[in-house]
C-alpha cells in the first residue's frame, strides 16, 4: 500500500496539486533568500558612519521611493501570478466534466459509505471504506455527509474536498497505475476522526469489472454448519437493525453493508487490517478498538461469536 504522499503523485490531478505545492514553495524560498540578502546589505551599510545620520539627499529619497514602489508592484504581480497558478490547479481538479466511473461517497461518524449507482437498483454496488477504480479512467466522486463535515483526502491521487450535510460536492481523479492508495478524513469530525481512513484500490479494467460483478451478487450462502449457525446468530441478534446483507432479511442502513465484508482489507474504517482476530475483537468490544463508535457492544456467547465470525469471513 502506498503511504499518503502529496509530493509523490500517481495521477494527473495529483500532479496539479504537487505542482502547486512546489511552485509556492520555490517562490517563497526565492523571496526568503532575497529578504536575507537585503537584510545583510542593510546590516553592512549600517556601520558606515556619516556626519549627520538624519541628513538625506533628494537622490537618496527618490531611490528609496523607487525601491518601495517597485517592491509593491512586484508583490502585486507575485500575488496575481500565484492566484492564476492556484486557479489553474483548481480548474484541473474540480472543473473536469463527465467521468468514466461515478461513485457516491457518504461520510458517517466514523466511516465511509461507498456507492456505485446504477439505473437498475439491483446493479447498484454498496460497500464501505474502500474505493475500487479502474486505472486510466476518470473517476468522478459525489461527496456528501449524513452528520457533520468530513473531508475526503487521498494525497497520492487528489486534493481535499469537504463532505457537507445537505450539499453534494464533486471531485474527479485518474489513477495512472495500479496500487492501493491510503487516504484519510482531513476535517476534524469528532472523537474518532483519526480512525476514519479510506483506501483507493486502482486495478486494471478487467479486474475492476470482475470486482464490481462480484459485489452486485447476493451474499454467499453458508458453506459449513458453523457458518450456518453464524448466519442464524447474525439474524437473531440486533446486528440486523444496523447492517444489511443482500439475500437475507437483514436490511439495516445505519452501519456498513456487510454483503461482501470479507472482500475488504480493513475493519472499522482502517483502524485495523481485516483478519479473523480483529473481526472477533471488533464484534466483542468495539469500544475497546474505537472508543466512541456508534457500534454497540454485542452480548454474545463464545460459541455464537465464533460461528458469527465464521459466517462473516465467508462473505467475499
Amino acid at each position: 500500500m502506498s503511504w499518503p504522499e502529496a509530493l509523490d503523485p500517481k495521477g494527473p490531478e495529483a500532479d496539479a496539486v504537487a505542482g502547486l505545492i512546489w511552485s509556492f514553495t520555490g517562490l517563497c524560498a526565492f523571496i526568503w533568500v532575497l529578504v536575507m540578502v537585503a537584510l545583510a546589505v542593510a546590516l553592512i551599510r549600517r556601520h558606515r558612519q556619516s556626519e549627520d545620520p538624519l541628513a538625506v539627499t533628494i537622490g537618496e529619497e527618490r531611490r528609496v521611493e523607487w525601491i518601495v514602489g517597485g517592491l509593491a508592484v512586484l508583490t502585486g504581480l507575485i500575488v496575481i501570478g500565484l492566484t492564476f497558478i492556484s486557479y489553474g490547479a483548481q480548474a484541473r481538479i474540480f472543473g473536469l466534466g463527465g467521468g468514466d466511473v461515478a461513485i457516491d461517497v457518504i461520510g458517517h461518524q466514523w466511516w465511509w459509505e461507498v456507492r456505485y449507482p446504477s439505473d437498475t437498483a439491483s446493479a447498484t454496488v454498496v460497500t464501505a471504506n474502500e474505493l475500487h477504480v479502474p486505472v486510466g479512467k476518470l473517476v468522478r466522486l459525489r461527496l456528501t455527509s449524513t452528520d457533520v463535515i468530513h473531508s475526503f483526502w487521498v494525497p497520492s491521487l487528489i486534493g481535499k474536498a469537504d463532505l457537507i450535510p445537505g450539499r453534494t460536492n464533486t471531485l474527479a481523479f485518474t489513477a495512472d497505475r495500479p496500487g492501493v492508495y491510503a487516504g484519510q478524513c482531513a476535517e476534524f469530525c469528532g472523537l474518532q476522526h483519526t480512525h476514519m481512513g479510506i483506501r483507493v484500490i486502482a486495478e486494471d479494467d478487467a479486474d475492476f469489472t470482475a470486482w464490481k460483478a462480484g459485489q452486485v451478487a447476493a451474499a454467499h450462502e453458508p458453506a459449513t454448519p458453523a457458518q450456518a449457525a453464524g448466519k442464524a446468530a447474525f439474524l437473531s441478534n440486533p446486528c440486523v437493525s444496523c447492517h444489511a446483507i443482500r439475500g437475507t432479511t437483514a436490511g439495516g442502513t445505519l452501519g456498513p453493508d456487510l454483503t461482501h465484508l470479507a472482500s475488504r482489507t480493513t475493519i472499522a474504517a482502517g483502524t485495523a487490517e481485516l483478519t479473523r482476530g480483529t473481526l472477533a475483537a471488533w464484534i466483542a468490544d468495539p469500544q475497546g478498538m474505537k472508543p466512541g463508535t456508534n457500534m454497540p457492544t454485542m452480548k454474545l456467547s463464545a460459541a455464537d461469536l465464533n460461528t458469527l465470525v465464521d459466517y462473516l469471513m465467508g462473505l467475499k
